[in-house]
């Protein structure tokens, strides 16, 4: 599979009975519009008449009178939403208490009722929701706008991030649409777009593993991938992502080392149009996953160099903050 999230079913079963317990009645027949109050809901999002499950977890910053800002958590291949909510996993939620962010996890394209073994059409991948052409880019656009009709929303901080496939997705909204997401982070997931013209620069940051085993630091599928070499592609590699996005984002000279961990570093282009960045972030190790978070039974230890959504929302809140 291609994410750390694809075939944990136990542990998902647990995940969404937690979900469940914990719905308010924002998610109650009849009532979408009430306002989404701290803690943690389950949405329907109907879009081209697929109905999709959106994990949202309210922090308690949401008690003021100030809009927050919003980042779409989306998950791997083969995942589900409230897999990528599990906070020991990827801890998105204790960063969205700590940050004060509203944090949305919508379930990617599934053929399944319960939306397991979900997939984002990322472009050249993957899965059922590549073949099938899915309108993943207007869905996502759908879930912003049912968020912003429920709770209070900075429209100048809604951002996008992603675990392999969800991560491919991310770069996806950063090209078609940048007039509504203000920055995107990718983690194990490079630019598969088939065209990209971003309608402004928008800020990247890229997470890697250079042994990952799924999607390769140096391009193409690696063995960890789909058992079905049809549902996914030839991944770009690390280096020419990076290298789109500083010609879209018109960055000038050579990437300069900003940050550096026991295990790990991180280099940006900063001269760019708009003043925005073109951020890496590399581990030795850690493979296919999340860093700082805790990956299924069976697989290796994920990178402990740093908490990759704590390093995000630091990338997303700098990137916005006023001049």
């Amino acid at each position: 599979m291609l994410a750390a999230s694809g075939w944990a079913h136990a542990e998902g079963s647990a995940m969404r009975e937690h979900i469940a317990q914990r719905r308010t009645a924002a998610e109650a027949p009849g009532t979408a519009a009430l306002p989404l109050v701290p803690g943690d809901h389950q949405l329907k999002v109907v879009h081209q008449g697929l109905e999709r499950t959106v994990v949202v977890h309210v922090p308690r910053a949401a008690e003021g009178a100030q809009p927050l800002p919003l980042v779409l958590a989306l998950h791997g291949g083969g995942g589900f939403a409230e897999f990528m909510a599990d906070d020991a996993r990827y801890g998105l939620i204790r960063a969205s208490e700590s940050g004060g962010f509203i944090v949305a996890f919508p379930n990617g394209y599934s053929r399944f009722p319960g939306g397991r073994l979900a997939t984002w059409n990322a472009g050249a991948c993957c899965g059922d929701a590549r073949d099938r052409d899915v309108d993943d880019v207007g869905f996502l656009r759908a879930v912003v706008t049912r968020l912003q009709a429920q709770a209070r929303i900075d429209p100048a901080r809604i951002f996008a991030t992603g675990m392999s496939n969800g991560g491919m997705m991310a770069y996806r909204l950063a090209c078609e649409a940048s007039d509504l997401f203000r920055a995107v982070a990718s983690v194990a997931g490079t630019d598969n777009t088939v065209h990209c013209a971003p309608a402004r620069p928008v800020p990247v940051l890229h997470i890697h593993a250079r042994d990952d085993t799924h999607v390769l630091f140096e391009g193409g599928a690696g063995p960890g991938a789909f058992r079905d070499e049809s549902k996914v592609a030839n991944f770009t590699s690390v280096p020419e992502t990076l290298r789109r996005w500083a010609a879209h984002d018109r960055c000038e000279g050579a990437p300069q080392r900003v940050r550096e961990f026991s295990g790990a570093r991180c280099e940006a282009y900063l001269a760019c149009a708009a003043g925005v960045r073109v951020e890496s972030c590399v581990t030795d190790s850690g493979g296919h996953s999340w860093p700082g978070g805790i990956t299924r039974r069976g697989k290796g230890a994920s990178s402990s160099a740093f908490d990759a959504s704590a390093l995000i929302w630091d990338f997303f809140a700098a990137v916005s903050a006023p001049r």
